[in-house]
């Protein structure tokens, strides 16, 4: 699918007015707070020419209590474990949040958008009920710096995790925001991406914006790794001079969500441009996606992107991967799903992706070839900013919001 992506992201730049922002119908002003009974929404679009692109019509239920929750994952049995920024790993039941999280979690540090992160299922949570999780844990004397964690947990089935094992610790510190994702390969092998949004730097053993290419670093780069953290002998590094064995992919900025296409397998990837520039990225082992020497985005020293050295316009340039879209202006994207179910027909094989700062989904429709066709920008009239979201095993999707006063929202057709 790369050898259309240079193409789509100038063509996507010229449909940005008037596909990508096309919004539900709703002419009311944001709601900021969700209301206790369930709203009806609509997600009819309209094409460049007016015309409008019937959508279906959804009802968004709001299951309250949570506070800045990041990620969640279904357990067999209907329940959903959700994770907050501050340390917590809470359960969904029949509905209600368990005002019991659950025992067993390390000390997280929760500042500048580090402190709990992702969570996943083992691929074989119903033999091991193995809960694999991300946090930052705080440095023993700095409190401006934490430092990436990827841990496993087995779960007991009510409120705790035992034989809590740190699998993979980041090699340097970070000292602002910074995401660390986790997605299951296939083959039972996990990517790990460890993203970081910070300016540049030269203080030993503190990461900056240039690890994305530094080859001794994790940060900045998507990982590969066992189950058990340790590295595949096939990974594209493995045995290069001057590479760590874990990197998959580089020149990442801070990655955001990732996901697998259903049909082909391939790892997806969002990522955060700096003022502008947010990318969809389909992940190839041993490439190199550009941060900081491309970006479509405006740094924030005013520079025409965030390209550190003596580049500092370039968009594009050989060796560097291009992403399938960007966004300019950036509406902050977060967590990615592909749609697969039956509730909502219309929506097959359709992407949908959580933004924070344009308190929406981004809803991306790709034609038989496999490109993309229609962005649209759903449930802005709500005011939320949109952390998580997935298809349900019950074919409905589910999107958390990252507030104080935060919520799972339960996305269902209205037919």
């Amino acid at each position: 699918m790369r050898q259309y992506s240079i193409g789509l992201c100038f063509v996507v730049a010229t449909l940005t007015a008037s596909l990508s922002h096309a919004q539900s119908s709703r002419s009311t002003a944001s709601l900021k707070k969700l209301p206790d009974a369930p709203i009806v929404m609509d997600s009819t679009a309209r094409s460049p020419s007016g015309a409008p692109i019937p959508g279906p019509q959804f009802r968004v239920s709001a299951i309250k209590g949570l506070v800045r929750p990041y990620a969640m994952a279904f357990l067999p049995d209907g329940r959903i474990l959700i994770s907050e920024r501050a340390g917590r790993i809470r359960v969904v039941a029949n509905g209600k949040v368990d005002a019991q999280s659950l025992s067993g979690v390390p000390a997280v540090f929760s500042t500048g958008y580090r402190g709990m992160n992702d969570l996943a299922l083992h691929p074989q949570y119903s033999k091991n009920h193995y809960i694999y999780f991300t946090y930052y844990k705080p440095h023993p004397t700095d409190q401006t710096l934490a430092q990436a964690v990827l841990a496993r947990g087995r779960y007991d089935g009510s409120h705790g995790l035992a034989d809590v094992k740190e699998l993979f610790v980041a090699d340097r510190w970070v000292a602002g925001p910074s995401a660390a994702k986790i997605q299951f390969a296939n083959d039972g092998t996990l990517f790990l991406a460890l993203g970081f949004a910070g300016a540049a730097g030269t203080t030993p053993g503190i990461a900056n914006q240039n690890d994305a290419q530094d080859t001794t670093s994790v940060y900045g780069k998507i990982l590969r790794l066992k189950d058990d953290g340790s590295i595949p002998k096939d990974n594209p590094f493995v045995g290069k001079a001057g590479y760590r064995g874990e990197i998959y992919a580089l020149g990442i900025r801070n990655a955001m969500g990732m996901a697998l296409h259903p049909q082909t397998g391939q790892l997806w990837e969002t990522e955060n441009g700096p003022q502008g520039g947010d990318e969809l990225n389909i992940i190839q082992a041993g490439k190199n996606y550009g941060w900081p020497i491309i970006s479509y985005g405006r740094a924030y020293s005013g520079e025409s992107n965030g390209a550190s050295g003596p580049d500092t316009s370039l968009v594009a340039k050989d060796g560097l991967e291009q992403p399938l879209l960007q966004w300019s202006p950036s509406p902050g994207l977060a967590a990615l799903t592909f749609y697969t179910g039956e509730k909502f027909p219309e929506w097959k094989n359709n992407v949908f992706v959580a933004a924070l700062v344009g308190e929406q989904i981004q809803r991306i429709a790709f034609n038989d070839k496999g490109l993309p066709v229609r962005r649209q920008a759903l449930m802005t009239d709500l005011g939320q900013r949109i952390r998580d979201i997935k298809e349900g095993p019950d074919g409905l999707l589910y999107a958390l919001t990252d507030e104080d006063d935060g919520a799972l929202l339960r996305i269902e057709p209205v037919k």
